[in-house]
Order: C-alpha cells, then structure tokens, then sequence
C-alpha cells in the first residue's frame, strides 16, 4: 500500500462508524496534514509538529483495523496536543503527553466507539499510557481479534499454553517458557538456546 493523503470523506473507511466527526474536527482545527501509508515495522503512526507556519503532519498504517486505526490516531493527537501546549519543553511520552492521550481516550470511549473487549483493554491505557505499542501487549492481543485479514493457523505466542512447541518464519521449533515481564523466555529445541519472544509474536504450532 503506497502513501497516500485521504480526503476527509475517504479518512471515514479507516475508521469505526461514530468516530469520523470527532476525529475531523481535531483534524481541521489543528489544521493537520494526514497521511495513509504502507506497514512499518517498527511503527504503526508518526507525528511531525508544525514548523515555519506549515501543517502539523500526522502519518498511520494503512493496514491495521479500524479500532486500531483509531488508537493509534489518538496516540499522535496527543503528542500534537502535547506540542501545541509545551513546544519541545517536555519529554516525549511524559507525563504531560499522558495526560493529553488519557483525555483523549476518556473522551472516545464515553461514546461507545469500541466493543466491550476493547473498551475493557482500554482502562489500563487511561490510567497509565505505554510510550510505545508494544507496551500495550494486552491491548494489542485483543485488537488483532478485529484484523480484517488473519494469519491462518498462526497464533500469538500469549495464548498458547506453556511447554507448546512451534516454529517461526525460519523454520526453528521452540518451545515455550515462562512469562518475564511481558515477554516469554522460549528454548530452541535444537541449539537449546533460550530466546525472549514477543508475547504478539505469531507462531505455528508443531503437532
């Protein structure tokens, strides 16, 4: 999927139904230049601030789901909101940032934009943001149940039960360890090496 810019009424197919109007309003009062563009791997949106009277620049993957679109839309608004009060002064994910991010989703769930898993996922989220995605693995586990397109027979590393074997795009067969903090310690049956694995990692399951 090439980088595009989507008109106001194309930006509504990226969204969950309810939600165009509130987010077009942020849209055209911060005057912000949003683009579309191809899946990254490392992340699912971008945010430039305004400089020498141009447009803040807000940039989201194409590819995730609408509820994920949507989060990760609100996640740069904040950084936006975030510059329009402080500039450059504050850190990045800050407490000032997290104050503008927990806003923001109080403000979407109120009108009932998410199913209830979601919303549910979402309390953590507003009482404490994660700096990046992959701080919110919990969130994320119940987000990728709403992707359009799923890996067929591919399962996230969290729910397999411990002591599973599986494999990889490589072709190595592990098996699962125990959860450390939000990753899992897993051996690789061959080697018996131990690798920390992603608990959003999507594995194959060997019989």
């Amino acid at each position: 999927m090439a980088a595009s810019e989507h008109p106001m009424q194309a930006l509504a197919n990226f969204l969950p139904e309810g939600s165009f109007d509130l987010v077009v309003q942020y849209i055209h009062h911060y005057k912000v230049h949003l683009t579309v563009t191809k899946k990254r791997r490392s992340v699912l949106g971008d945010y430039r601030h305004a400089g020498m009277g141009g447009n803040h620049r807000i940039s989201i993957n194409g590819n995730l789901n609408k509820y994920e679109f949507l989060i990760t839309l609100l996640h740069e608004l904040a950084h936006l909101l975030t510059f329009e009060q402080f500039s450059n002064r504050v850190e990045a994910h800050g407490k000032e940032w997290k104050r503008h991010y927990s806003k923001l989703l109080v403000d979407f769930v109120q009108h009932k934009l998410f199913p209830a898993d979601i919303e549910k996922a979402l309390q953590r989220s507003i009482i404490n943001p994660a700096a990046t995605a992959n701080g919110e693995t919990e969130l994320l586990l119940v987000l990728r149940r709403y992707d359009v397109k799923k890996n067929t027979g591919l399962h996230p590393v969290a729910e397999i039960p411990e002591g599973t074997l599986f494999t990889m795009d490589d072709g190595r067969i592990f098996r699962k360890g125990k959860k450390r903090v939000k990753r899992f310690e897993c051996i690789e049956v061959k080697t018996g090496l131990k690798y920390s694995v992603s608990a959003l990692t999507e594995v194959k399951i060997v019989s």
